[in-house]
Formats: C-alpha cells, sequence, structure tokens
C-alpha cells in the first residue's frame, strides 16, 4: 500500500514537471510582462491582480513580494491584489445585482491609464474576471491574463500567459512558479 502512494507521488511529480516543460514556451511573454511591469512602476502606475479561490491567493502572494520584499529589501512596488479586502467584496457581493461584477467594479475604482491589470482564471472562463478584463480595457490599462489553455480570457487580453493544459493543480503550479519568477525579473531590473 505505503508502494502505491509513493507511485502516486512519484506521478504527480513527474505531471507537474512535465506541465512546466510545456509551460517554458511561454519565457517570452513572462520577460515581456517583467518589463511591461517595470515600465509601468517607473511612470508611477501600479499593478491590480485579482481571481478566485486558489487563483485569489495566488494574486495575494504574488502582491505581497512585491510590496514587501521578494529576494531583497527595497522600495516598495504599487501592486494591490483586489481580492484582500473582505468587508468590500462581501458589501459588493451582496449590493450588486450578480458576483460576476465584483471584480469589475473593483477596477472601475482602482484602474487608470498605464496600470496594468492581471486577470487569473484557470479555466479561462470565470464571469466575474472576464467582466474586470473588459472594465480595464474601458479605463486605458493593460490587460494579462494568467490561465489554462482553452476558454475566453487569452483573446480578451493584451497578453496571455496560458499553460498548455485543462488540470487546475497543474495550472496553479505553472501560476505560482511564474510569479515568483517574474517577481525576480521586476526586482532585479529595478533594483539591481
Amino acid at each position: 500500500m505505503s508502494k502505491e502512494r509513493e507511485e502516486l507521488v512519484v506521478r504527480q511529480l513527474q505531471d507537474s514537471i512535465a506541465t512546466k516543460e510545456r509551460f517554458k514556451a511561454q519565457a517570452p511573454k513572462v520577460v515581456a510582462l517583467a518589463d511591461q511591469m517595470v515600465a509601468a512602476f517607473q511612470r508611477g502606475n501600479k499593478v491590480l491582480i485579482f481571481g478566485n479561490g486558489g487563483s485569489a491567493a495566488d494574486a495575494q502572494h504574488i502582491a505581497a513580494e512585491l510590496t514587501g520584499k521578494f529576494l531583497k529589501w527595497r522600495t516598495a512596488l504599487p501592486v494591490m491584489a483586489l481580492t484582500t479586502n473582505t468587508s468590500e467584496i462581501t458589501a459588493l457581493g451582496n449590493d450588486l445585482p450578480s458576483f460576476d461584477q465584483v471584480f469589475e467594479r473593483l477596477v472601475e475604482a482602482h484602474a487608470k491609464p498605464g496600470d496594468i491589470v492581471i486577470g487569473i482564471s484557470t479555466s479561462g472562463n470565470s464571469p466575474n474576471v472576464l467582466r474586470a478584463i473588459a472594465m480595464a480595457k474601458k479605463k486605458g490599462a493593460t490587460t494579462v491574463a494568467w490561465c489554462g489553455e482553452g476558454g475566453k480570457l487569452s483573446g480578451e487580453v493584451d497578453l496571455a500567459l496560458a499553460v498548455p493544459s485543462k488540470d487546475t493543480q497543474r495550472i496553479q503550479e505553472c501560476h505560482i512558479a511564474m510569479g515568483h519568477i517574474l517577481c525576480g525579473l521586476v526586482e532585479s531590473r529595478m533594483f539591481p
């Protein structure tokens, strides 16, 4: 029984590694996003990032790395996870006609031209993420998707970082790895 479980662990790790191997093709887009983020910060703009469930946790994680520190202490960078104010989210979720409008309303409140708005959706079909991206475009922000393969989101943004998988856990594993890589790229460019 123990041997079977160990084999399961190994298969899961191999699957995770194989997904990341396929995602390596997105390296130029990861560098492009890092460059866009650096340019936005240098102009005095900010990054807004959001998603649902595990993607919300990823948004908060990456925002914390950039506003706090990643590998070194330096000036804080203006990154805001739109999923952190529970009073705001629950009030909007309760008062708006649909929860699909929650992120849209927050983007309307906080995005300005030149900002970067990153919507995370493993399926690429989260209605509240899609609506927020549409609002970001109206506000003149650069729009970015972190998603899996398929779904509508990748076709609605300026830059899509799509993990070649439909498996939520594999997509999320690539997203957090990519998020850490982005933090390192941004930090090293801005604070050599």
